[in-house]
């Protein structure tokens, strides 16, 4: 490192620590992060400093705290990186990325932009325009709802449904609350849409055609793009185990890195086309009906399982400081990652026993298997240079937590979507 800065994260969960380990690994610096509360993955850390501001993750705490952290920074010689670890962290970055910026380094989209971009229903519009694939999509309002006047649309059951504002989604809690809803036929679509709209949830609801295929049909990409508008690195992943749990479904729990040069290509036209800047994290799902690879939504900055990325060497924090404090990445040509698979590192988000007794067995699994025997996987939270007493029995209870967890859950997201997998092909065999 021959220039010195501060990197600010925001947040407090296993993407902070993520990052944070990031910076340790490539600098040998301790971060600090500001956060609305204190959560497991970056407790007892001596690598992150937590400074707690409760309300922080919304406004007006959140300018009025950053506002504090202004005049702290104001005449600091080094470079200070502010960086999102949550979607509302980036909305707020975004908002406030004028005055921020008088005094930090704030790498992310303009609010305009995110505004269209976060919004599912703004990302498939972008998406049509730019011809990147996405699933059949219906939106339902809550005038929608109102009028009965969203049960018919383009393509049959089961569907998923999922809400089109992550942030908002937050606060609505209801029993069978889920991230995510795998819908059979009318009169489930009816109970589940109206348990939605009776309980405090406002904002429109994403309608989608269900895309055959388990967990290992994912695909999970991350892409750097530098303050010029050009993308700088991407690094793409294959999941093969999600988060059974309702309230964290679609959270992966094992990666296993992958190339695709064709995705690439198509990842890169199209951030380079909306001027896009910073860091980006998109879910993909191979639709094998038609042979394409279609996007469901793009996250405005790494995901939580993104040290997949760091693991198989493309450190998550170097691009941020060869961007702003280096500036040597003008003249860098585009790092497409994961070519070389004798490098390839397994990410775990859960224990290896989780792991081999629940993903799905398939050649994919074997493979991961073997990089697993020989010792090539690594997680997010168990570091050796952040290692005390105190943390290693937190971390090990956290991973211990998810086999009740898998118990408890498994069986019953596997039989939805066995059930999914049969009523979508059935109808499709008998076209």
């Amino acid at each position: 490192m021959s220039k010195k800065f501060t990197p600010i994260l925001l947040g407090s969960d296993i993407n902070v620590y993520g990052m944070a380990r990031s910076f340790n690994e490539e600098y040998g610096i301790r971060v600090k992060a500001l956060a609305d509360t204190q959560l497991a993955a970056t407790r007892y850390s001596k690598i992150v400093d937590v400074q707690l501001h409760p309300g922080f993750s919304e406004d007006p705490t959140f300018i009025e705290v950053m506002r504090k952290e202004m005049d702290i920074y104001c005449n600091h010689e080094e470079p200070v990186i502010l960086i999102a670890c949550g979607d509302g962290y980036a909305e707020l970055l975004a908002k406030h990325k004028d005055e921020l910026s008088q005094v930090f380094i704030v790498p992310y989209i303009e609010y305009d932009l995110l505004k269209k971009l976060i919004s599912k229903e703004g990302f498939y519009e972008i998406a049509e325009q730019y011809g990147l694939p996405y699933p059949k999509t219906k939106i339902i309002t809550m005038d929608d709802y109102k009028q009965e006047n969203y049960l018919s649309f383009p393509f049959d059951y089961p569907v998923e449904l999922k809400p089109e504002d992550p942030v908002s989604w937050l606060d609505v809690q209801f029993e069978g609350r889920k991230k995510a809803f795998t819908i059979h036929d009318k009169a489930e679509l009816v109970d589940i849409v109206g348990k939605i709209y009776t309980n405090g949830y406002k904002a429109d609801l994403i309608l989608q055609d269900f895309i055959p295929g388990d967990d290992s049909n994912m695909r999970v990409l991350n892409a750097y793009v530098d303050k010029n508008h050009q993308v700088k690195m991407m690094c793409m992943g294959h999941p093969l185990l999600e988060d059974p749990t309702p309230q964290s479904i679609g959270n992966y729990m094992a990666i296993l890195p992958e190339y695709n040069e064709k995705l690439y290509e198509q990842v890169q036209s199209f951030l380079e086309k909306l001027n896009y800047t910073g860091m980006a994290n998109f879910d993909i799902k191979y639709d094998a009906r038609d042979g394409q690879y279609k996007f469901f939504e793009i996250n405005l900055r790494q995901g939580r399982s993104s040290f997949y990325v760091t693991l198989n060497g493309y450190n998550l924090a170097k691009w941020y400081v060869d961007d702003y404090v280096e500036d040597s990445l003008k003249e860098q040509d585009t790092v497409y990652g994961n070519k070389l698979k004798s490098k390839h590192v397994m990410w775990l988000g859960v224990p290896v026993k989780i792991f081999k007794e629940y993903a799905y067995e398939n050649e994919t699994k074997r493979i991961a298997e073997e990089l697993v025997h020989e010792g090539r996987y690594g997680t997010t939270v168990f570091y050796d240079k952040d290692h005390s007493f105190k943390r290693w029995l937190l971390m090990k209870y956290m991973f211990h937590n998810y086999y009740a967890r898998y118990k408890k859950y498994y069986q019953v997201n596997k039989g939805q979507y066995f059930q999914a997998e049969a009523e979508k092909m059935a109808k499709l065999e008998s076209k």
